[in-house]
C-alpha cells in the first residue's frame, strides 16, 4: 500500500486542516472495519467507476466521488475493490464550519456526498484527479481552503487543541465549562453544534479516543490505559468502548492494523487461471 501523509504547519491552513494523506492500494482483504475516529474529513475517490459499497449505521451506502464525514459513533464497514485510490484532508472542527458554511455536528453520524454542500467540488474534483502526484494534490486542495479559511479566535483555536487531545486537562463538565467561559447550558450546545453529542457523550467520546490511541501506539496494560483516561473502573472503560467500537480494547489490540483505528477481514481469494 502507498499511503503520503503531509501535517501542514504554518498558519492559518494548520488551524483548519490536521493532515493531508493519500492511500493507493491493491486490497489483500475484501473488507475493512473503521472504528470512530474522532474527525471531520472529505475524502476524494479517484475511482467513482469501481463499486466501493459501505455499511454505515445498518443501512448501504456507496462511496461517491467526494464526500464528507463527522464524528461517527458506529463502526464503518467496506466491501474493498480490488484497487482503490483516495485522497482526503481531516480538518478541525471548529474550522469546519467556516469552511462550509456548516457546523461540523451537522455531519455527525453520516457520509455526505460534498458536491451537494458545495459545487465547486465538481471542478476540484477533475483538477485533483488530473494532477495525479501527492504535491500536487495537496497544493491544490490548499490553495482552494485557504480561500476559505479566517483566522480562527482563541476560543476556536482552544477548542481544536480539547477535539485532538493536545489539552491535558482533566475532562469535566466544570473544569471544561470554565476553561473555555461557557456556562454549562452553553457547552452543552456548543459541543453538539461541534460534535453531534451532548457535553456528557463529547466527554466519554474523547476518553475513548484517547484510549484508542493509546491502545494502538504503546505497550500501557489496558487499567493503565482506562487510568490515565480518567475511566472509573475498568468495567466503565470496556462498555464505553465497546460501545463506540463495536470491539472490547482487548479485541481491538488484537484486531488492530498499521493504520490506527483501522482493521482487516477476510483475504481475498486469489484467481488462478
Amino acid at each position: 500500500m502507498d499511503v503520503n501523509i503531509y501535517i501542514p504547519e504554518g498558519r492559518p491552513l494548520s488551524d483548519a486542516v490536521q493532515a493531508f494523506w493519500q492511500a493507493a492500494r491493491e486490497n489483500s482483504y475484501s473488507q475493512e472495519v473503521i472504528v470512530p475516529k474522532g474527525v471531520v474529513e472529505i475524502i476524494f475517490n479517484f475511482e467513482p467507476d469501481t463499486p466501493f459499497n459501505t455499511s454505515l449505521y445498518g443501512a448501504g451506502f456507496v462511496i461517491p466521488k467526494c464526500f464528507i464525514q463527522g464524528y461517527h459513533t458506529a463502526p464503518i464497514t467496506l466491501d474493498l475493490p480490488g484497487s482503490q485510490s483516495l485522497f482526503g484532508a481531516a480538518l478541525h472542527t471548529a474550522a469546519t464550519k467556516h469552511i462550509f458554511g456548516v457546523p461540523a455536528g451537522e455531519f455527525a453520524r453520516k457520509c455526505i456526498d460534498l458536491t451537494l454542500v458545495d459545487t465547486s467540488i465538481h471542478t476540484l474534483w477533475h483538477q485533483l484527479a488530473e494532477s495525479g502526484t501527492f504535491p500536487r494534490r495537496t497544493a491544490l486542495l490548499t490553495d482552494w481552503l485557504m480561500r476559505r479559511i479566517p483566522h480562527l479566535d482563541a476560543r476556536e483555536l482552544a477548542i481544536n487543541d480539547l477535539f485532538t487531545l493536545k489539552t491535558g486537562r482533566p475532562l469535566t463538565v466544570p473544569g471544561l465549562a470554565d476553561w473555555l467561559c461557557y456556562s454549562p447550558r452553553h457547552l452543552s450546545r456548543k459541543f453538539h453544534e461541534l460534535s453531534g453529542m451532548n457535553t456528557g457523550q463529547t466527554i466519554l467520546y474523547l476518553k475513548y479516543l484517547k484510549a484508542r490511541a493509546l491502545i494502538h501506539r504503546t505497550g500501557l496494560s489496558l487499567s493503565e490505559i482506562a487510568h490515565i483516561c480518567e475511566f472509573s473502573d475498568q468495567s466503565h472503560f470496556i462498555k464505553t468502548f465497546k460501545s463506540l467500537a463495536g470491539l472490547t480494547p482487548k479485541q481491538y489490540r488484537n484486531r488492530k492494523s498499521d493504520i490506527e483505528g483501522h482493521y482487516f477481514e477476510n483475504v481475498r481469494q486469489v484467481q488462478f487461471y
